[in-house]
């Protein structure tokens, strides 16, 4: 079947309202449209995909692309149909996962005759191909359609394929359908309109009108017959439709039909039983019209039931009825108590489903079944969640291209079933006695809206591949090494600004608030812990103490020896001397990620370099536990770096308490730390507050990694320090950069990849991590360094022969990690380094955290007399260019004073006086008096 009506859209501009033609809803009533796809709006055209494959089917040109990774992409995220060259079409000819039917040749306007003798050669040797389809590149396509059809002979297209031709008129479209009905019409959305008697609408061509084109009414009546079916295909009735029917159901988005009795019949305009449409298209033959409609009320029959032929059955009545009792369910109704407890629809799940997995006769597992869809069904509608929705997207499912393995996980094999288990021990989840996996702490936003990463699967776990010897070009480099995107910042900011203005002006109150809503901490009094803190809270075993003082130790060897020995003093010329001082920054708030995880870390990384640098007052924040206390790891170290005090809170609120101060909490000069989203974004509001008067370390992303190997590597160890990154979140990212390997040694190395990310318990994370991580092959150690330069990584690792040689030509890394025995984590940890680092491509103009970050540079200068006769007359010469005459004057009677200019009486000009009269004020170069004469009269 032929979509008839193919709408190419812009997917940024439909979405302003300001365009004209259609708008993406209006759209969405013909069921399918087409965008083109670049390297420029890859993501976002996969972004648009994501949000909108629920409403309409989505064909992408994907010609524009050099990556064929991201043409599998494009139809491993759910594209319908793709359009390709021929030369794509001939590469993903030997995908065997990728459907003919899903692939669009578009052959070219310039050379048709060579296109199609390509393609005849083409479909002799790959006869399954013949079901693919065809498209014209460019909008005279139509003059084509007889001559490609000729050429074709042996080849001509079946009645479920079409040939896509792009129009510019309505005429073209009438004759091109009503010749060949199978085909499909590309017409722009701003070339197309629903109103044609709108102003908006002069000039544009009307869609109802082409939607019609080709197909086939009744004879005796010119009417459309029209089956109208419900969001899943189920069907409610037989009517009729007429041009203006459809016209005005696709004007007003309702259902409207054509009565033979009534004329034109807005169904539910009497009975209230209305309808929202979704959808307008045609069967096979083009002689049935096909309308997909939400019914609202009793139903489309006029005897008050959903469907004509009666009530519906099985799913559809199911889902019904729940969306009934959730709305008003009788008194004591059993689907309304489930509604109401989520814990026990979530048991009855797991009991049904263990009973499922029990059953054995064709009754019990059909009963076992029913249950086990009621009550997963219950679940679904208590979020909103709908039958359509499910089927949409095991729709999506069937489009993938990259196939999972679909192996179960290990805690799911060969277990006892749930009925007889014992519970977990609170250490463990139950598998293997790993601790839980908490994937909500980790894992932050994927790259973009499509992106599948971090679903639970078998797949291999294994990078993207790229060779700067085989990439079209450095464009195609660029686009793999882009970060992940982070969430909109507007909804970001618009979230985090009301916490902050409650905050500042509530204080304490506004803490408790938000630490009793976020960290569940309901018994928290005082939002903050001050020291002397209770020796209680900081008992930790001899081995955690022992390997936090190592780190302490470290950290505050490295950073004491950044502290300037003495002033820096020069002497610019005789008698003019410059100096520079350093001073503590007197009070610095440090923010510790934390609520389930432990990050001491973190707080030794920022702790010591303050204490180091000897601010004042140091004041710690960091989320408390369930139970209002925070780890003993960090009381400890707080007790360690002298901090006084621990604010009990995390995100936007303990920044804005720390930037503003509370009754309770002390107003800092500076924040440092890391943070997720909203902590940075907190963070940059508060610096960019005058009245906050508060400075922040540096922007914060999600962590990263890139590795430099050559043949030297253990392919053991760069797998682990990539592992070693790829666990933070979803969204870190990390790359690795191979200087001349061959096949056998990637395959090694991901190999080693894929093998250690199934032994970690964050393993989910790590599979979201490297589905957006890339590996580089390239030819020389100049050409790693040049594209780790352009991504300039948080963390740089050189696994390679002699990587203290290639450090003259890093410019941008936040840290550098040198030879194998170097891995990233023991700069996480007690090296000495820092491990606060700028990330996100920041690491081009930001510094790690350091000594310097706590401290400030005060100068100083001092002038003698000789060096107001050497420096004065420069500034007296800058001072007047810029007009600023009392800076010019403030050297000017230092001058006089000593002599070296003679003393003047500038008398000032009146306005009044002739323009004979006037003149321009004395001025000295080189000690030389120069006056400047009356102006002629």
């Amino acid at each position: 079947m032929g979509t008839g009506l193919l709408v190419a859209v812009d997917p940024e501009a439909i979405l302003r309202d300001e365009i004209k033609g259609l708008t993406l809803q209006q759209v969405s009533y013909l069921g399918h449209c087409l965008v083109q796809v670049t390297p420029e709006n890859f993501h976002s055209s996969l972004a648009f995909l994501s949000q909108n494959f629920a409403k309409l089917d989505i064909y992408l040109d994907v010609r524009k692309l050099k990556s064929w990774d991201n043409v599998v992409d494009v139809l491993n995220n759910g594209a319908s149909k793709i359009f390709v060259t021929f030369e794509q079409l001939k590469v993903l000819a030997q995908e065997p996962t990728i459907s003919p039917d899903r692939l669009v040749l578009t052959i070219s306007l310039v050379s048709p005759k060579t296109d199609i003798a390509k393609l005849k050669a083409f479909l002799q040797d790959n006869p399954k191909w013949k079901t693919s389809e065809w498209a014209f590149d460019g909008d005279k396509g139509n003059e084509l359609v007889d001559t490609v059809l000729k050429e074709l002979d042996n080849y001509p297209p079946s009645q479920d394929q079409s040939i896509y031709i792009a129009v510019a008129s309505e005429t073209d479209g009438r004759n091109l359908l009503h010749e060949y009905p199978g085909n499909a019409l590309i017409v722009s959305s701003t070339n197309l309109t629903f109103d044609p008697s709108l102003p908006s609408g002069k000039d544009l061509l009307p869609a109802a009108e082409l939607i019609v084109a080709g197909a086939t009414p009744d004879r005796k009546t010119g009417l459309y017959a029209t089956t109208v079916v419900d969001e899943r295909g189920v069907a409610l009735g037989l009517v009729w439709s007429s041009n203006e029917s459809i016209a005005e159901a696709l004007k007003t988005g309702t259902g409207v039909y054509q009565s033979r009795k009534r004329g034109l019949w807005h169904k539910g305009a009497s009975s209230g039983d209305t309808q929202e449409l979704i959808s307008i298209g045609f069967d096979c033959d083009k002689d049935c019209l096909i309308f997909r409609a939400h019914q609202k009320g009793r139903g489309f029959c006029h005897l008050g039931t959903m469907s004509c032929w009666g009530r519906v059955s099985g799913l559809s009545r199911l889902q019904r009825t729940l969306q009934d009792r959730k709305v008003d369910a009788p008194a004591g109704s059993y689907t309304a108590r489930l509604f109401n407890d989520p814990k026990l629809v979530n048991a009855k799940i797991k009991e049904e489903a263990d009973e499922l997995c029990a059953a054995s006769s064709k009754e019990e597992i059909a009963s076992e079944a029913a249950d086990l869809l009621y009550f997963a069904l219950a679940r679904c509608i208590a979020a909103d969640v709908t039958l359509e929705d499910i089927e949409r997207n095991l729709d999506l499912k069937s489009l993938k291209v990259k196939r999972r393995k679909g192996d179960a996980k290990p805690q799911y094999v060969e277990e006892k079933p749930v009925s007889e288990q014992g519970s977990a021990q609170p250490e463990s989840n139950g598998a293997n006695g790993h601790q839980d996996e908490d994937v909500k702490e980790a894992a932050s936003v994927p790259k973009a809206p499509s992106d599948t990463a971090g679903q639970n699967d078998s797949r291999r776990i294994q990078m993207t591949r790229y060779s700067t010897s085989q990439a079209f070009s450095e464009d195609v480099l660029k686009a793999a090494l882009q970060r992940p995107s982070q969430k909109s910042n507007e909804k970001i900011m618009s979230l985090v600004q009301p916490i902050i203005a409650d905050v500042r002006s509530k204080g304490d109150s506004a803490v408790l608030k938000y630490t009793h809503k976020f960290e569940r901490a309901t018994s928290l009094k005082s939002p903050v812990l001050k020291a002397p803190f209770p020796e209680s809270l900081m008992r930790l075993p001899e081995e955690t103490i022992k390997a936090i003082n190592v780190s302490y130790d470290n950290i505050l060897k490295f950073h004491s020896a950044q502290k300037p020995s003495a002033p820096l003093t020069v002497e610019t010329m005789p008698g003019v001397t410059c100096s520079r001082f350093s001073r503590p920054i007197e009070k610095v708030g440090l923010y510790i990620p934390g609520g389930t995880a432990v990050l001491p870390s973190t707080a030794l990384m920022l702790g010591v370099p303050a204490m180091a640098a000897g601010c004042k007052n140091i004041v710690l924040a960091s989320p408390p536990r369930s139970d209002g206390t925070v780890t003993p790891e960090i009381v400890y170290i707080a007790h360690k770096v002298g901090a006084e005090a621990i604010v009990l809170a995390g995100g936007a609120q303990a920044v804005a308490a720390m930037a503003y101060g509370t009754e309770s909490i002390t107003k800092v000069d500076k924040i440092l730390g890391p943070g997720n989203q909203f902590v940075t974004a907190a963070k940059m509001i508060v610096s960019n507050d005058t009245s906050a008067s508060v400075s922040i370390d540096m922007p914060a992303g999600p962590s990263e990694v890139l590795v430099i190997a050559d043949h030297t590597a253990d392919p053991a160890f760069v797998a682990s320090d990539l592992l070693s990154q790829a666990e933070h979140g979803t969204d870190s990212q990390v790359v690795l950069i191979a200087i001349d390997l061959d096949e056998k040694q990637l395959q090694t190395i991901e190999d080693e990849v894929h093998k250690q990310a199934y032994e970690l318990p964050r393993v989910d994370i790590v599979r979201g991590a490297i589905e957006h991580s890339v590996t580089i092959s390239v030819g020389s150690l100049k050409e790693a360094l040049k594209w780790s330069n352009y991504y300039a990584p948080e963390h740089l690792i050189l696994q390679i022969a002699d990587p203290r040689a290639a450090l003259p030509d890093i410019q941008n890394a936040g840290s550098v990690f040198l030879g194998g025995w170097t891995p990233e984590s023991v700069g996480d940890y007690s090296a000495g380094v820092n491990h606060s680092l700028p990330t996100y491509g920041y690491a081009r103009q930001y510094s790690g955290v350091n000594l310097g970050s706590f401290m400030k540079h005060i100068t100083s200068s001092e002038v003698t007399e000789q060096g107001v006769g050497e420096v004065g007359y420069a500034v007296m010469e800058l001072a007047r260019c810029e007009g600023l005459d009392a800076h010019r004057r403030a050297m000017e009677l230092r001058l006089e004073k000593l002599g070296l200019v003679p003393r003047k009486s500038v008398q000032k000009q009146d306005p009044s006086s002739p323009e004979s009269e006037k003149h321009v004020s004395a001025t000295w170069v080189d000690g030389n008096e120069s006056l400047t004469a009356p102006a002629a009269p």
